[in-house]
């Protein structure tokens, strides 16, 4: 296991990728097309081109963890994308999750993702109970399309489903943007990584965590808190200055901004505003 940091807009420790040990290299998650220049670097840090990736590996296709992946298919044709069953269609044809990402974004889309690429059909590979060497399981909760990963040493990739924390600070943030947020089915998921007893959780953002159950004690009640502030009507505000103040208490103005630029606050309340907007609209049905 070996993290690259992909200085997402020209800042350390914001989003990361993983390179997987083995005689095929592997790489779960890539960032964004935005990152593929300092992700050709890190690889050439550790004595490999682009071109000697067998495998790319994605818990979720959300454009901070598989923007990238067309663009690096395009460079490198042999790569073998493995990814969910609902995400895959979104690979091949990223139209809607583009026009999606769009709307969310505004005229902030290109300056932080860059180019959205079709991945080809042929070269996408649909994740079932393992990919690998890693045990595969779906962790909706973040989206539905999220998948976690165990390999033998222990290490869980749990891509976002188990929040960002960016060490030195302790602050945890359940990062939830719209639009398909799932507290009931993140909890259980939650529970299926709990259950697996990984010896460490490796976080794209941002690093390992080697207090696996405690984080995930946090990580619930984080979520919980949140959850429980838009339920009781906060605003988009409100909601910023209550996050705020908890992050100003656990991290230095540095690694605040990572925070901000992995996780911003406005996301996480509009998600969790459609969550519960949702249940509204289901119950009155």
């Amino acid at each position: 296991m070996n993290l690259i940091d992909l200085r997402h807009l020209g800042r350390p420790k914001v989003i990361g990728a993983y390179l997987l040990p083995g005689d095929e290299p592997a790489l779960v998650d890539c960032g964004p097309s935005t990152c593929t220049d300092a992700l050709r670097a890190g690889l050439e840090r550790r004595g490999l081109e682009l071109r000697d990736l067998r495998h790319l590996v994605l818990t979720h296709i959300h454009l901070d963890h598989a923007g990238g992946a067309g663009t690096l298919v395009r460079a490198h044709p042999g790569l073998h994308v493995h990814v969910s069953e609902i995400g895959a269609p979104h690979l091949v044809d990223p139209t809607r999750l583009e026009r999606s990402a769009r709307r969310l974004y505004g005229a902030d889309f290109d300056r932080l993702w860059g180019e959205l690429v079709p991945v080809p059909a042929e070269n996408v590979a649909v994740i079932g109970r393992r990919v690998l060497d890693l045990e595969a399981w779906p962790t909706p909760g973040h989206a539905s399309h999220h998948v976690s990963f165990l390999a033998p040493d222990g290490s869980c990739y749990s891509g976002d489903a188990t929040g960002v924390r960016i060490a030195p600070a302790r602050f945890l943030a359940p990062v939830a943007p719209p639009p398909d947020i799932d507290l009931e089915a993140w909890e259980r998921s939650l529970d299926a990584i709990e259950a697996r007893a990984p010896a460490r959780l490796c976080l794209p953002h941002f690093g390992v965590v080697d207090e696996p159950a405690q984080h995930l004690t946090e990580m619930r009640s984080r979520l919980r808190t949140w959850a429980q502030r838009v339920r009781a009507g906060a605003d988009e505000r409100e909601f910023e200055e209550a996050a705020e103040a908890e992050l100003a208490a656990a991290a230095d103005p540095e690694t605040a901004e990572a925070y901000r630029q992995a996780a911003p606050f406005w996301q996480s309340h509009a998600g969790l505003r459609r969550y519960f907007q949702k249940k509204e609209e289901t119950a009155a049905v």
